[in-house]
């Protein structure tokens, strides 16, 4: 073989795999036998405008099969090229209608533009799902503290999902009301004795308002109790009122040693001024006796006057040796 026919196949070749690339010529036949109409050219334009045929030719055969009529190309692609995934909403949407879920294509990709599973919401719709809640602790009204742990079985709710709250939500809700209905309980042993009164409780305050779910039943998996919260805080009450009186007790004992020092620098300061005057009689004598206002008989008598005081104060004072004797 020439050259020139070598390569006259080789570029045959790459113009017929080009061809086949932009005109998916299989597909169509695919297409054609399974009853879905599509031309070469919509499927040439696919490719021009970078979305895969494949992908938009296998969700609406599927969607043919199934018998929904609201799947259409137009659809398919501007889901696609808003960042979607056709695949799991035509999954979902084939799921709903064998269900007999009321789901339109445009809901299906609100909820998948959105960021949720559409598939799994329709999955949990027909197979509602049990999340557990984490351990939740309450305290009754006697002071007893109870941890108790629940199971809350959601179904999904279609038409909440775009903008409805989710399970971390849900979860805050449900323990919210938990701790409501134990607080409110006057006894712990009243809760033990029916677990079931917390379920109850919960249920009728709606928890699943405003959000993805809706909850079917919330179970009281266990109730443990906990500790003594109650005799917990009056003792912390005890020790602190006892930290207060020490604290009060020992502001009055500083106050009155304070008081006693300033007592006795007052009496201290009145001997100090006894002794000034005490120091001062000798000249006020003297000065008498050179006015002439105090004689020597005077101050004789006042001699024996001081004298015989002193003689009654040594007789009056207990000696050694009667302590002694004592």
């Amino acid at each position: 073989m020439e050259p020139f026919s070598i390569v006259l196949l080789v570029v045959a070749g790459v113009l017929l795999l080009i061809f086949f690339h932009y005109v998916p010529f299989l597909l169509w036949i695919s297409a054609k036998v399974s009853g879905v109409s599509i031309s070469l050219i919509q499927l040439f334009l696919m490719r021009i405008r970078k979305v895969p045929p494949h992908s938009i030719v296998r969700c609406m055969i599927e969607a043919h099969k199934a018998g929904l009529t609201q799947v259409q190309r137009d659809g398919l692609e501007a889901h696609y090229l808003a960042g979607g995934h056709i695949e799991r909403v035509t999954h979902a949407l084939v799921s709903a209608s064998k269900a007999n879920i009321d789901l339109t294509f445009q809901m299906a990709t609100a909820i998948d533009l959105a960021g949720r599973d559409v598939f799994e919401a329709v999955s949990m719709s027909v197979n509602p799902k049990v999340i557990d809640v984490p351990p939740v602790a309450a305290v009754a009204k006697d002071g007893i503290q109870l941890i108790a742990k629940a199971r809350v079985t959601v179904r999904a709710n279609i038409k909440q999902l775009v903008g409805g709250a989710g399970e971390e939500t849900i979860l805050a809700r449900v323990g919210e009301g938990i701790v409501s209905s134990i607080g409110s309980s006057e006894t712990h042993k009243q809760v033990l004795e029916n677990p079931d009164s917390i379920s109850k409780l919960v249920l009728k305050k709606g928890l699943d308002a405003g959000s993805a779910f809706e909850i079917l039943s919330i179970d009281i998996a266990d109730v443990d109790v906990g500790k003594n919260i109650g005799a917990n805080l009056q003792m912390d009450q005890a020790q602190a009122d006892k930290n207060i009186a020490q604290a009060k007790a020992e502001e009055r004992r500083a106050m009155a040693v304070a008081l006693e020092q300033e007592m006795k620098a007052k009496a201290q300061e009145a001997r100090a001024k006894v002794i000034e005057a005490e120091a001062e009689v000798p000249k006020a004598m003297a000065e008498a006796f050179r006015s002439g206002n105090l004689g020597i008989m005077d101050y004789y008598r006042m001699k024996n006057i001081e004298a015989d005081t002193s003689m009654r104060d040594a007789i009056g004072k207990p000696t050694a040796g009667s302590k002694s004797e004592k």
